[in-house]
């Protein structure tokens, strides 16, 4: 502090670090929660929301998801007229419906998961995403239902399916209609399998209860983002219940890909060319990938 600063009045020294403040736009610097360093948001943006300085993955809407995922053309959202329902007329602290119309404001979406039919690379697909910052994008009737109508979309019109899952679980404020919708789904899915449509599971930060239980690992191929969290229980919850301590990276998609609970860990980077490549190949159109049908010869006269 100067000499000048020391003998203006707090008030004033106030005033001009406000002003000062003020003048810095909102949302144009973002911090990250793992390495602390504060980001430029227009690079984080390009660089897909990746830490630059550590590779943190950070949280992304769902609808950015899809945005980054899909090619530009061709897109459809599926199902958009669907929104939860109050039927037990739950009330903890607040009421259900008021919890409902908070969640829907704050982040635009009727429920936590969006339903898109477009192309990836050309091969055209359903893919599905969680809005985690929707009630923790926990799975209730008319999530549970939006991704069932995805899936037999899919299976009606012999498309693959992808979805990208970041969720708390099951909702609790639906009860046993929230539970029923795990049944649903793996269900769905079942069906899918034995026409020999594929599905792509990939887990983002994070995965747990219901939801980890049902369709997050349920993939003829799991996939899983550097450092996401994917479990039934929490880590603390454990601990508690069976009096030990875990060990370190438990639940992380490293730990899980070493034991033998996902397939592979992808960069979000890489995520579209390497999804695209598996989708060709488990649709049987390999080597079709990013090039044009090659024209039959004519016979020469």
């Amino acid at each position: 502090m100067s000499w000048i600063d020391k003998i203006l009045p707090s008030g004033v020294r106030k005033d001009e670090a406000e002003q000062k403040r003020v003048n810095v736009p909102e949302g144009l610097w973002k911090k990250c929660i793992k390495c602390d360093a504060v980001l430029y948001w227009p690079d984080l943006d390009r660089n897909l929301e990746v830490c630059p300085k550590c590779d943190h993955h950070m949280r992304v809407g769902a609808r950015r998801r899809l945005d980054i995922f899909l090619d530009q053309d061709g897109r459809r959202e599926l199902f958009s007229d669907l929104e939860p329902i109050d039927r037990l007329k739950f009330k903890d602290k607040r009421k259900y419906r008021d919890r409902l119309t908070a969640a829907q404001k704050s982040t635009g979406e009727r429920d936590a998961l969006i339903a898109m039919q477009g192309r990836l690379n050309g091969l055209e697909l359903v893919t599905v995403a969680f809005e985690f910052n929707f009630h923790g994008g926990s799975m209730g009737y008319a999530v549970g239902e939006k991704f069932t109508r995805s899936a037999t979309h899919a299976l009606n019109n012999g498309l693959p399916m992808v979805c990208f899952a970041a969720s708390g679980g099951a909702r609790m404020q639906e009860a046993l209609i929230s539970l029923m919708q795990m049944a649903k789904t793996s269900a769905v899915l079942e069906r899918l399998k034995r026409n020999g449509l594929p599905f792509i599971s990939v887990m983002t930060d994070p995965i747990y209860g219901g939801v980890s239980a049902s369709l997050a690992l349920l993939g003829d191929i799991n996939v899983a983002e550097p450092d996401a969290r994917a479990g039934f229980a929490g880590p603390n919850i454990i601990e508690q219940t069976i009096r030990q301590k875990l060990p370190k990276g438990f639940q992380r998609s490293e730990f899980l890909l070493e034991h033998g609970a996902i397939d592979m860990i992808v960069h979000r980077a890489e995520m579209r060319d390497t999804l695209g490549r598996l989708l060709f190949k488990l649709s049987g159109q390999e080597g079709s990938q990013g090039h044009a049908p090659v024209p039959e010869s004519e016979p020469a006269e």
